[in-house]
């Protein structure tokens, strides 16, 4: 059943806040539907079992073009050292240098700053005028 994933900017905006998210390398993983891939369904198992929230997220919006969902996911936890589920998610995603610990899957932060600059995306009707 289809439904509406939001552009990790304008969950953002909604949160006034950083956001975090995983992405996955579509050459690494891309052998199907995402969700089958297993290193995703181990970090959605993961995340679960630690009462830490996950929700589908697009990259970034843009107006130059569409991109496909890839199975990226939003990490509904601030972006603060001293957070305790925080340093979970991070100590489970990255190694203690802050490479990545599976090849393919990226620990992403996107600051509110950088959201802001799609605001606009926001106004009633933006998307149908755009292309009509």
């Amino acid at each position: 059943m289809p439904y509406l994933i939001k552009h990790i900017d304008q969950i953002a905006r909604e949160k006034n806040r950083d956001v975090l998210f995983i992405v996955f390398d579509r050459d690494v993983f891309d052998d199907g539907n995402h969700d089958e891939w297993p290193a995703r369904k181990d970090v959605i198992s993961w995340f679960e079992s630690h009462n830490i929230k996950i929700h589908p997220c697009g990259n970034i919006a843009s107006e130059h073009g569409f991109d496909s969902y890839g199975g990226q996911l939003y990490i509904d936890v601030p972006f603060d050292e001293s957070n305790p589920e925080y340093t979970k998610a991070r100590d489970y995603l990255e190694n203690p240098d802050g490479s990545m610990r599976t090849p393919g899957i990226t620990f992403c932060y996107l600051p509110l700053e950088i959201a802001m600059k799609n605001k606009h995306h926001d106004e009633s009707g933006f998307w149908e005028k755009l292309w009509e």
